[in-house]
This record gives C-alpha cells, structure tokens and sequence, in this order.
C-alpha cells in the first residue's frame, strides 16, 4: 500500500490480475469487436464476443509486466500510424537527458493521441515512457479505467465536490507528480488546461501550475520549485484534425445556445475518431526546460505558452484556413502581415478544407477555419509580446 494507490498506474505486480480481469469482461470484448467487426457486432455479438476473447488471450500470453504491454500496444501504434499519419517527425529530444525525469505539459488536441504521440516519439529516442493524467470523467466503467491505468495512467479526480474536497483532491494530486519525478525518476505528461483545446487557442490555465505548486515547500521560492520540476512544455502540430468537424458543431451549439449536452458515450467516440481519423503530417516540438525567477503561476503559464506558440510547425492547412479566414489585412488578428503562403501549390489541401467545410452552417465554418488558423493567430501573438 502507498499514500497513492487510488489514482496511481498499476505495477508489474498487478498485471497478471488486471489483464485476467480485462479478458473476461464482455464490455471490453464487445468494444474490440465493435472496431474490428462493426456489422458483425451488431448483429451476431453473442458469437463475436467469445472469438474476441480468445484472440485476446492468444496476444496476451506471456504478458506480465507493464513494460511487455506497451511493447505490444506499440507494434499497433506503429499500425496505426502507417494507414493514418503521413509523417510522423519530432524535435528538441536531442536536448534532454535520456537518465532524467521530466513533466511534460502539452497543448491537447486529441484525448488518446496526444500523449500516445509524445510516448512514441520519447521511446524511439531512448527515453522511458511517460506516466499520463486522464481525467475520472473518462472512466466511467471499470474496464475503461483497468485498461487505462495498466497503461501507466495516473487519475485526476474531476468528480470531487465542494471547495475543500476539490482541494484536498488537487494536492493529493500535486504530491503524486512531484513523488513520480523526484522520488521514482518517472517522467509525467500532463494536458496545459484541463479538457482540448476545440478552438485551436492553446493557452496554459494557471491553475495547472498552481495545482503543480500545491507540493512547493513554504521556503521554497516557486521558481526553485519549477526548475526541481523540470517542466518541457510540447507543441504538438497536427496537419488534420480528425475531430474537426465535431469540435465546430460543438462550439457553434455553444455559440448559439450558451450551452451544449454532451451525448452519451460522446467521449469514447472522439476518442475513437481521434485514434482511426486521418490525421496527415504530425509533428512533436519538445521545448527547453522551464525555468526563471517566477513570482506567480501565472508568470510560469506564460511561459509555458510562449514555447508551444513558438514551436508550433505550421502545415498548409493553417496557412489555407488562415488566408479564408482573414482573408483581408484589415482583419488580420495582429498589426503584422499574414505569413507568405503560395496555396497554388497545395490543391489537395485545399480541396480537403473545402470537404471538411462543406455540411457546415456559415457560422461552424469560420469555427472550423479557426482551428487551423488560430496556430499562427497564437504564433503572431507571441511574436508580438516577445
């Protein structure tokens, strides 16, 4: 037993017991079917089902240690980035030390593949994996959180209920992160606000960094605090968003209606359109580690932004969505002139925003190209306060 057994990721101990768990349980079975054999999930699942479990148990054999699991899962990352990702490219690892623990912060576009991109570009650089926050609000079966936590997930109780217990659930939260990287040399990969950014504007909330600081010793300066973290923040670049559309209709419901109900099982489905969706050209900018002689959080989220702004690696569909958007000088969003972009040489691209607009209502379109553009919107911004 340790002071975090309740959100911590399960040990190699704990495997053999969670993947038994997960191999008889006819929702997991169910799901896998669904992905693999839609048309045959519907209509024969009490056949399917049985089929899937054996398969699983034939794959899972001789598992029994986290290390093993991700090794597999891995080979079906690779899988899936073959049918869904043009390229996949990275920088800055080349700064950071392989022996060292870092906390990653990222901007979060997509709820699976964010931290599944940064895992991947970190293993292939001979780094160890990342342990990953996953909000309570994404377990609701027991499956889901077997499934998740086994895969080095850690919780962050979002469920909690009133001043003091959100409290007491944010420091325990902060002890943990701080514990991983200090105490077990486990590196940690957290979102830069809580829930994606479904707007394209990546901007750090300071109580991120103030959840961080929860930990920070009476006297200890916080920018001491912040370095003993070893905060890198990352800017992942995505050239499509395979949940674009989706987003838009969101935010115009939210727009028109000041409120928006989220459907049931919404979640599970992004994440299955994020994970299967074509996603183009993908890039991952590792930053510098934070540091400076900070007197608030807020000071810390600033430049934390001011990295992933920065780092962002600009595809033809922020730079197409950028020109329709603002189309005219007096509207770009800073004094400086749009970005030189020749869009004749990108038809493919262009014909792939036309589609991606092409059920929107005229409000959900300028939503949508905002996605896209906001990344150089933010890159100008920073520009101009740098």
């Amino acid at each position: 037993m340790t002071n975090f057994d309740d959100i911590r990721p399960y040990n190699d101990s704990e495997v053999g017991a969670v993947l038994a768990r997960l191999l008889n349980n006819p929702e997991l079975q169910q799901a896998v079917g669904s992905l693999k054999f839609p048309r045959l999930a519907k209509r024969l699942p009490w056949l399917l089902r049985p089929i899937v479990k054996q398969v699983l148990k034939r794959q899972l054999a001789g598992i029994d240690t986290v290390r093993q699991l991700q090794e597999l899962l891995a080979g079906y990352m690779d899988s899936m980035i073959a049918s869904t990702v043009s390229e996949l490219t990275y920088s800055g690892l080349d700064q950071l030390q392989p022996g060292k623990s870092y906390l990653f912060i990222s901007n979060h576009r997509d709820i699976a593949m964010d931290p599944a991109f940064v895992n991947l570009a970190l293993i292939k650089s001979g780094f160890d994996s990342v342990r990953i926050a996953i909000g309570d609000n994404l377990l609701a079966k027991p499956y889901v959180s077997d499934l998740m936590r086994v895969n080095k997930c850690f919780i962050v109780n979002r469920s909690a209920s009133g001043a003091r217990e959100k409290f007491k659930a944010a420091k325990h939260l902060s002890s943990y992160i701080h514990h991983s990287i200090t105490e077990e040399n486990s590196h940690i990969w957290i979102a830069q606000r809580e829930g994606r950014s479904k707007d394209g504007l990546d901007v750090t909330n300071s109580a991120v960094v103030s959840m961080l600081a929860l930990s920070k010793p009476k006297k200890m300066s916080l920018g001491d605090y912040i370095q003993e973290l070893n905060i890198v923040p990352v800017s992942i670049s995505y050239e499509w968003d395979p949940c674009d559309e989706a987003k838009a209709c969101e935010l115009g419901a939210l727009q028109q209606h000041g409120c928006y109900e989220k459907a049931e099982g919404e979640d599970i489905t992004s994440i299955a359109a994020g994970i299967s969706g074509q996603k183009g050209h993908v890039h991952l900018a590792f930053g510098r580690v934070v540091h400076g002689e900070f007197e608030s959080t807020e000071q810390v989220a600033k430049a934390i932004d001011a990295q992933v702004w920065d780092n962002y690696v600009l595809h033809p569909s922020n730079h197409l969505a950028y020109k329709q958007l603002y189309h005219s000088g007096a509207d770009y969003p800073v004094s400086a002139k749009a970005m030189p972009f020749d869009d004749s040489v990108y038809k493919a691209e262009n014909k792939q925003l036309a589609q991606r607009l092409a059920a929107l209502s005229t409000e959900q379109q300028a939503i949508l190209l905002g996605i896209y553009a906001n990344a150089i919107v933010s890159k100008q911004r920073s520009a101009a306060t740098g």
